[in-house]
């Protein structure tokens, strides 16, 4: 017989994403910077390959996060980032869509990374709505793609702002 330990192997693989949530020191900062590669990645595909590789990780995350709060018996276990992943991985997409290559990759990353960990952290309306009142892995992954979704205009917002200040 096997334990709900020996059950959550995968599942905790999926949800820390590969150990990055396992950090004892800010674990979604961790999972956000581990995110970072994939999203370079991402970029390199075409939008909707990319938009269908986020989509599949979050239906992923809510399994992920769902058999682990199962097996810890807690919500939003600090350990579960794979919904900083979804959400790092959103903003950079997104953003690369709206700047259309106006900023070098490099800044895009730093930008996005900031963006949304500014976001997921402070949890602004409707965010904090989502992480307080949707339950399970949904409410998990729902809440960083909001944060995310928000960022993306703010970052967008704040660079065309700055580059017509500039000209």
């Amino acid at each position: 017989m096997t334990t709900s330990t020996e059950q959550a192997k995968f599942p905790m693989l999926v949800a820390t994403f590969f150990g990055s949530g396992l950090s004892p020191v800010a674990p979604g900062t961790v999972g956000s910077l581990a995110a970072l590669p994939l999203a370079y990645f991402l970029l390199s595909v075409p939008v909707g390959q990319a938009m269908l590789v986020i989509g599949a990780l979050f239906l992923m995350g809510v399994w992920a996060s769902n058999a682990i709060e199962a097996a810890l018996e807690q919500h939003d276990a600090s350990l579960i980032v794979i919904d900083e992943v979804v959400g790092q991985c959103l903003v950079v997409t997104l953003l690369d869509v709206f700047l259309r290559g106006a900023v070098d990759t490099n800044l895009l990353l730093l930008l996005s990374f900031i963006g949304f960990r500014l976001f997921d952290i402070i949890k602004p309306w409707p965010v904090g709505w989502v992480d307080r009142k949707i339950g399970d892995g949904v409410g998990v992954m729902l809440d960083d793609v909001v944060a995310a979704l928000l960022a993306v205009p703010f970052l967008a917002g704040g660079y065309l702002l700055y580059a017509l200040t500039a000209i």
